[in-house]
């Protein structure tokens, strides 16, 4: 499975906001931006879906920003790339509507695939933004 830069900007943009969630201040993404060395443009795209998932809220005005919308111990690094990746399926086949394969149901190596997904799923709901923020 390859994470898009998409995934890859809005767990380190998360990281950035959670490690600043101690003196209660919004942090814009400007800021985030300047500390990540990336784009504020595209930032801002990602904390629109962030905001959209419920994980991130944004407060308006002059001394606004975006702060966490629960607690970093209760957001996963699953929950960040699904929310802007749209999933985290190693392959297309296990994922619903319009690129579900025709033959899942009789597909020798989906067992294979299933198995590394929910490996995957499992690590990737393990790992808060508490723990990355302790790590870094």
């Amino acid at each position: 499975m390859m994470i898009s830069t998409k995934g890859r900007y809005a767990l380190r943009l998360m990281i950035d906001i959670a490690s600043r969630e101690q003196d209660g201040s919004p942090v814009t993404m400007r800021q985030a931006a300047a500390r990540e060395d990336l784009s504020v443009k595209y930032l801002e795209q990602l904390g629109g879906a962030l905001v959209k998932a419920g994980i991130l809220k944004s407060i308006r005005g002059v001394s606004g920003g975006y702060l966490l919308a629960k607690p970093a111990e209760d957001i996963t690094a699953g929950d960040v790339l699904r929310a802007t990746e749209g999933g985290c399926a190693p392959v297309a086949c296990l994922e619903d509507g319009a690129e579900a394969c025709p033959r899942r149901s009789e597909c020798v190596a989906v067992n294979f695939w299933r198995g590394l997904d929910r490996t995957i799923e499992g690590y990737v709901d393990g790992v808060t933004l508490a723990d990355l923020v302790k790590m870094g």
